[in-house]
């Protein structure tokens, strides 16, 4: 029923990750082996950009983070474009735009050296994701049907698994040249642009044309006036800031803790998160779903997201090899919690979303929604960065895992609060008149 969250259907009890994505439609399954490529590409070379720019190029400071600040503030500031063009345009061109153009800007990463060239690249990169992104989701949302929350868990597999791949894969390539790695992400993304335009069928939303809302910006009032969906991406914002802690927090406190060692820690907890949505993430939906319904699987995976960081806020301070060995067992507990908790958010989360845009206009929801994340990851890392400080200025190192567990309980007790007040229901809506 439109506007409702759904739950697997009978293959859901299929146990094969393999046998489980053959289950859904070709196009479906083609969007899975595509997002596990292009995070493959994009995670052989990201990792070691900085490096790079700093050591290889020989740039300042200030100018290696204009350049990756200008990658994510080009995708999470263009994500509503994207995804309003999606719905206006149709799913595929807006894909294999993004591929295309992530092809470009590997490239030139690989090839300049002038800081404006490379200013134009990590542009080009970063508007290529949120051209992909929204309209990613959207067209699996729309092939999955019934099956929404078991696509967007296996999709979160492939996912995960490119994330896992893609650094040994660029660690690889890296030993022989930076280039290498530059041109082999951007072959990735000029085969996936050739395998969409021959493979993917063109599909757009729901709504036909006398439905939609005419012009771009119609279509953002009308996502803008749904009041449901916009308290639900309100209520979402701490998971973010929550999950990026594995870039954050815990390496800050591995390097604390652990010194020279801290980098390879580091890379182990990397490891760790992914590997666990990659063999968790299917049994983990399928074991939620039997028990509960979309918003308590949200509450409850939100709840484990927030108490991943009680064990580092338990550790004792202190130097000495017992305490080191104490924070670093509790890094790896705060890990393998916060990925067992995303895993169990993220597919109800993608459908929830879904199920308040009453099936329309889903490539701009997604898209405003991945927009208010990406705000509240800016802002939760400012805050969470000067907690810090304080806290070890003030040696009071429980501070900032105390304000973690808490805006992860206050999560889930916003989406309780939706959910009983009967606001994770999608409204009736018209278009608004352009």
């Amino acid at each position: 029923m439109k506007g409702s969250v759904t739950a697997p259907g009978p293959h859901a009890r299929t146990t094969g990750l393999w046998a489980t994505t053959r289950s859904f439609p070709p196009a479906a399954r083609l969007l899975m082996a595509n997002q596990f490529a292009i995070n493959l590409a994009f995670y052989m070379l990201m990792p070691y950009l900085a490096a790079h720019l700093a050591g290889g190029l020989g740039l300042a400071a200030w100018a290696v983070g204009l350049v990756l600040g200008v990658r994510t503030l080009s995708q999470q500031g263009m994500f509503l474009i994207g995804g309003a063009l999606a719905d206006r345009f149709g799913y595929k061109a807006p894909i294999m735009a993004g591929c295309l153009l992530r092809t470009g800007g590997f490239a030139l990463l690989g090839w300049v050296d002038q800081l404006p060239a490379l200013i134009v690249a990590s542009a080009a990169t970063g508007f290529a994701g949120a051209l992909f992104n929204p309209a990613v989701r959207a067209y699996l949302a729309a092939e999955a049907g019934e099956r929404r929350v078991e696509a967007f868990a296996v999709f979160n597999v492939y996912y995960q698994a490119g994330m896992l791949l893609g650094p040994p894969v660029g660690l690889v390539l890296l030993a022989a040249d930076f280039r290498l790695v530059c041109v082999t992400a951007a072959v990735i993304f000029a085969a996936l642009t050739a395998l969409q335009w021959r493979a993917l069928p063109a599909r757009g939303g729901g709504e036909s044309a006398g439905e939609r809302p005419s012009g771009m910006g119609a279509q953002w009032r009308t996502v803008l006036a749904n009041r449901p969906f916009l308290l639900f991406s309100l209520a979402m914002i701490g998971s973010y800031v929550l999950t990026f802690q594995v870039y954050l927090a815990l390496p800050l406190a591995a390097s604390d803790a652990l010194g020279p060692a801290a980098e390879k820690a580091t890379g182990a907890l990397f490891v760790i998160s992914a590997a666990v949505a990659v063999v968790g993430q299917t049994r983990l939906t399928r074991w939620a779903t039997r028990r509960w319904s979309a918003p308590g699987a949200l509450t409850r995976g939100l709840t484990v997201m927030g108490l991943a960081f009680v064990p580092p806020a338990l550790v004792p301070a202190g130097d000495g090899p017992t305490a080191r060995l104490w924070m670093l067992a509790a890094l790896v507990a705060a890990v393998v919690a916060l990925a067992v908790g995303s895993a169990v958010v993220y597919p109800f989360e993608m459908d929830t979303v879904v199920a308040l845009s009453g099936d329309r206009l889903v490539a701009t929801h997604y898209g405003l929604y991945n927009t208010v994340s990406g705000l509240g990851i800016t802002l939760g890392n400012l805050g969470t960065g000067a907690l810090w400080d304080v806290a070890q200025r003030h040696d009071a190192r429980w501070l900032p895992w105390a304000m973690l567990t808490c805006t992860g309980l206050t999560c889930a007790g916003a989406v309780f609060a939706l959910a009983r007040g009967g606001r994770l229901t999608a409204p009736v809506t018209r278009p608004v008149p352009g």
